[in-house]
């Protein structure tokens, strides 16, 4: 049978290997094995989603509600904006997936990072976009704009922090190159860890309202898989101005979120003190892991997320020690997909990060 040819180009996204599957490899016990590969919050969700989710499960049978009201009242109340400059998906890489769909197309070009969030190039190449890539690891503004007066992309992907690498963008030097980039090109700021970012530093925080205000080709992402603790749930956004969201609508199928994910989000932004707190720890515990790099001679990036990325010496094989951990029941992500001898470990409680130094400090 014969396919899209535009998918021979394609890899599979390889997403953070899942508990069950460990479970069924190695026959280790489910309760022994920790996860640190996709980014998950380790303290999971706010108690009162919880109860909320207990509350409406009676209401299965029946259809969302497609205009999803109360969560984009929600989130406009958190941003200062309107429900019309709002659109929810099934993560917000589902909302990266509308923008390609509704801007790119066979002979278009895309502008991204050396090293960013995989689907980026999965969802523009099954348009048949081009995909153009900066020389840089990290997000260099002039590395940006000289490529962008180049190739004059339709899209330009800005994800700050980065994943998978963890670093951010200041705030100032991004607004500076969006200022000077055509009306007519989108330009996609990914912020799936910018309660991270504000919290350790605020300058580099972008708010969707700045970017709202200011710009009518740019879109916002943020999601609730992160910080919120409802990877499970499956919930992002998108904010931009009107227009951008009508067009964004047209490729958005109906009801794309469950009754249980739309109450569940709702509800986590009313507990935001209980996030906080999550931030916190998050930051008290990854300088461990900044003092376990530095014992033993290992670049760590410094991170404005969830997660910290450990990059090994030469001498070390990435690959080898994440499958080394995974035998032991620790489960990190390997970045080596991406050209880069490092492990990716999301940070978890102290109990789990406890284990991560005890499994690792033998193999590096």
């Amino acid at each position: 049978m014969k396919f899209n040819s535009a998918l021979e180009s394609i890899k599979t996204y390889e997403a953070g290997k899942p508990i069950e599957l460990v479970v069924r490899e190695y026959g280790i016990d489910k309760d022994s094995i920790v996860k640190l590969a996709s980014n998950e919050n380790p303290f999971g969700c706010s108690p009162k989603v919880k109860e909320a989710i207990h509350a409406i499960v009676d209401n299965m049978s029946l259809y969302p509600d497609d205009s999803m009201v109360k969560l984009k009242t929600a989130l406009s109340s958190k941003y200062a904006i309107q429900n019309n400059e709002l659109i929810i998906g099934a993560g917000s890489d589902q909302v990266i997936e509308f923008a390609i769909h509704a801007k790119a197309h066979a002979g278009s070009k895309v502008l991204m990072n050396s090293v960013t969030f995989a689907m980026y190039e999965i969802y523009a190449k099954q348009v048949g976009a081009k995909i153009i890539r900066t020389a840089s690891r990290e997000h260099k503004m002039d590395e940006f704009y000289a490529l962008y007066c180049e190739h004059k992309p339709s899209i330009v992907f800005l994800c700050t922090p980065n994943n998978p690498t963890g670093d951010g963008l200041l705030a100032e030097e991004m607004l500076s190159f969006i200022e000077k980039v055509d009306s007519d090109t989108l330009v996609v700021v990914d912020g799936a860890y910018m309660e991270y970012a504000r919290f350790k530093n605020p300058s580099f925080a972008v708010e969707p309202r700045d970017l709202v205000e200011k710009f009518d080709n740019v879109l916002f992402l943020g999601t609730f898989s992160k910080a919120y603790g409802l990877g499970g749930m499956r919930v992002g956004y998108g904010i931009a101005q009107a227009p951008i969201i009508e067009a964004l609508y047209k490729v958005r199928p109906p009801f794309n979120i469950t009754t249980l994910s739309l109450e569940a989000a709702s509800v986590a932004l009313e507990d935001e003190a209980f996030v906080q707190e999550c931030i916190a720890d998050n930051f008290k515990e990854m300088a461990r892991y900044e003092d376990f790099a530095r014992s033993k001679g290992i670049d760590v990036i410094e991170s404005y997320t969830n997660f910290v990325t450990l990059l090994l010496p030469e001498e070390k094989n990435s690959s080898k020690i994440a499958q080394e951990l995974l035998k032991k029941g620790m489960i990190v992500r390997d970045l080596s997909s991406y050209g880069l001898n490092a492990i990716r470990v999301t940070v978890g409680t102290t109990v789990q990060n406890n284990r991560f130094f005890e499994l690792t400090n033998p193999l590096v």
